[in-house]
């Protein structure tokens, strides 16, 4: 089983995560930030990943701390557990509808974190949740996951649903390039030899 526990603790955020990328997607998400919770949950569910996550962090000030070192922590859990990649299939993409909305996501295992993301938003909260943090979250997550991603919602009026809808194309593109590959189990899948 590959899994993973990761223990991050600063001066703004105490956060502990466990991820299990052969999961069921079954969760418990606390980052005292309702609608981040809602995604966290939405990411743990489609991906198959089973995850943990308790943070306390210093909303007091703001819910930048928390929505950044939650990703970071996540992300970490999931490089984690990868351990050298070898025989993932390593690329994934998703088509997630919902409703009046359509968003799609493609990512690449690849050791080389990078960030392209086309959602606008139009309200300047969802629940608490500030929109601006949203494509911060995914930057974090990005980052220290090692990956690349692209999230691109194609069409959408509804905010919550542009959301959930990028969160759910992450899940199912994650689940797809987390799977290992049965003719290909025992190699990494890369010409270097190295993700």
């Amino acid at each position: 089983m590959r899994k993973a526990e990761i223990h991050r603790s600063t001066a703004e955020t105490a956060i502990d995560v466990t991820v299990n990328l052969d999961g069921t997607g079954t969760y418990a998400v606390s980052t005292g930030i309702g609608f981040l919770d809602h995604m966290i949950e939405q990411l743990s569910r489609h991906s198959l990943v089973d995850m943990t996550v308790k943070t306390v962090g210093d909303l007091h000030v703001d819910q930048h701390h928390t929505t950044e070192d939650t990703a970071i922590a996540i992300g970490e859990a999931v490089a984690k557990a990868l351990g050298d990649k070898r025989g993932i299939t390593r690329y994934g993409t998703a088509y997630a509808p919902m409703d009046e909305t359509l968003t799609r996501v493609s990512l690449d295992i690849s050791g080389r974190p990078w960030l392209v993301f086309k959602a606008p938003f139009t309200v300047p909260r969802l629940g608490e949740w500030d929109t601006e943090l949203i494509e911060h979250w995914f930057h974090s997550f990005a980052q220290s996951a090692g990956i690349t991603l692209h999230v691109e919602n194609l069409y959408g009026s509804n905010n919550h649903h542009v959301v959930e809808s990028c969160f759910k194309g992450l899940a199912r593109a994650l689940r797809q390039a987390v799977e290992i590959d049965p003719r290909k189990a025992d190699a990494i899948p890369s010409t270097k030899g190295i993700l």
